[in-house]
């Protein structure tokens, strides 16, 4: 199965969820792209970018956040883990870990602790040249304020929660890629 397939496949309705799904990761991909040509010398995959982007909020629909349309059970913090999941068993590992990867700036095993998150006991901090872009990129759409592109200070402070390591890798990703 080609992997934008999976978006027909787990949202098929046309309906305001899919719509939000795949308006939130066309503009993470645009925005990706843009950084790939504007830094070559990174030689950053732009299949995979392009893919990554489309598919790293696949597991939304598992999640209860109502105002983007998610009627589904888990807390929000969880749809990355569970579009990994799906990804893994359709047999995409590596988008997977774009998925798991890219909620906040990156998600450490002792965030999790600490803060007792109801995801998987491991760190979930992007590793990868493209894990980075497509959560860097990811923090400047938001999927309940379609076409609003924020600020670096606005995405910047939307991570505030995430805290002072995220905040860090952030800063590091601007100077890396804007």
């Amino acid at each position: 199965m080609f992997p934008y397939d999976l978006i027909d496949k787990y949202y098929p309705e046309d309906n305001e969820l899919k719509r939000t799904l795949l308006l939130h990761g066309a503009e993470v991909a645009g925005m990706a792209l843009y950084i790939a040509a504007k830094h070559p010398e990174l030689g950053l995959d732009r299949d995979f970018l392009f893919q990554a982007g489309l598919l790293h909020d696949i597991g939304i629909f598992k999640t209860d956040a109502p105002g983007i349309h998610c009627h589904g059970r888990k807390p929000y913090v969880c749809h990355g883990y569970l579009g990994a999941e799906i990804l893994r068993a359709e047999g995409y590992d590596r988008l997977a870990l774009v998925c798991e990867r890219h909620t906040g700036a990156g998600i450490s095993l002792h965030q999790i602790k600490a803060r007792k998150l109801p995801l998987p006991q491991r760190d979930m901090i992007p590793e990868s040249p493209e894990e980075e872009v497509i959560c860097f990129c990811d923090k400047f759409f938001s999927k309940s304020h379609p076409h609003k592109v924020k600020s670096p200070a606005e995405a910047r402070a939307s991570l505030q929660p995430f805290g002072e390591h995220g905040l860090q890798r952030f800063d590091a990703w601007c100077k890396k890629f804007l």
